[in-house]
């Protein structure tokens, strides 16, 4: 799964412990979603899009390899 929080965090200026302090998770788990190795629940998804005033079908995008 395609991810664009790294880039809407920083257009926000919002470090990746803010990020996390706002939506209740460890840094480490932002670090995690950002590089693409954790897929966050839905309900933790919506929380970064509402965090960061946007929709989460518009953070998040299914790849090609996800529909397999």
């Amino acid at each position: 799964m395609k991810n664009l929080i790294k880039v809407e965090r920083a257009r926000q200026n919002l470090t990746q412990a803010e990020l996390a302090e706002k939506v209740k998770v460890a840094r480490q788990t932002i670090i995690s979603i950002e590089a693409g190795r954790f897929v966050p629940s839905s309900i933790l998804a919506f929380k970064i899009a509402k965090v960061l005033h946007c929709k989460a079908d518009e953070l998040f995008e299914l790849e090609e390899q996800d529909w397999l």
